[in-house]
């Protein structure tokens, strides 16, 4: 299930949107910033049906 979500970035500042394919369950990642292009952690929650808990983002130097 892919969800699409609205994402502050912590080094700009700005709000962007990415998707999250749910289905895949808990997960940790790095995507770039769509606005300034620096790398942000996720951490997304996924529940047993696929639905999202908790997302959260951090900077990569944190």
């Amino acid at each position: 299930m892919l969800e699409n979500i609205q994402v502050h970035c912590p080094y700009c500042g700005e709000d962007f949107d990415t998707v999250l394919d749910c289905s895949a369950g808990s997960q940790h990642y790095i995507e770039d910033c769509a606005v300034c292009c620096h790398p942000i952690e996720f951490q997304a929650e996924v529940d047993g049906d696929g639905n999202l808990i908790t997302l959260t983002t951090r900077r990569e130097d944190d």
